[in-house]
């Protein structure tokens, strides 16, 4: 394997879930070139390359569809804390956490719908079909919770959103 294929590779090891911007951002590699090398990366088997949630993510083999998409919301910083907020405080309505994050309730439903679709997070109903949002694997979560950290660019994007969300709220 090349140096630029290992320096790569050792990138999505260290960083998995790491997006085709980031992992340009990070490495001293023009962009043909990582895509060149990540291409043949994915078709040799030693990277996994998966479209989730609007974003190209790269994996090390061995991370399970689960674990992936997981990975790839915990990396966005008002996901992460909405999952914490899950973790520390247990099963909430969806005010309490929005409120709890200090996000406008919309913003927290987008958030939540993809946690839903990647199998995080339940929305549950109660007898007068009041919303609780329950984490679905709340030891697994909180293990690649402590594993992940959302990265500087990643958390710059999120919280513009929430200034956007904050100033379209007044």
């Amino acid at each position: 394997m090349t140096e630029t294929r290992v320096l790569i590779a050792t990138e999505i090891e260290g960083t998995p879930g790491i997006h085709f911007n980031e992992l340009v951002r990070e490495l001293p590699v023009a962009p043909g070139q990582v895509q060149y090398h990540v291409r043949d990366l994915v078709d040799t088997g030693r990277v996994v390359r998966e479209e989730l949630f609007g974003r190209t993510h790269y994996y090390p083999p061995g991370y399970d569809a689960f674990d992936r998409a997981a990975v790839a919301l915990i990396r966005r910083e008002t996901t992460s804390e909405v999952l914490v907020t899950l973790i520390e405080d247990g099963p909430l309505g969806p005010a309490t956490v929005a409120e709890e994050v200090g996000i406008a309730r919309s913003t927290l439903e987008h958030h939540v719908d993809n946690l839903v679709e990647a199998g995080l997070v339940e929305k549950r109903r109660d007898a007068h079909n009041r919303v609780t949002l329950v984490l679905a694997a709340p030891e697994r979560t909180g293990e690649l919770l402590s594993d992940v950290t959302p990265t500087m660019p990643a958390r710059l994007v999120d919280r513009f959103t929430l200034l956007v969300d904050e100033l379209l709220a007044e």
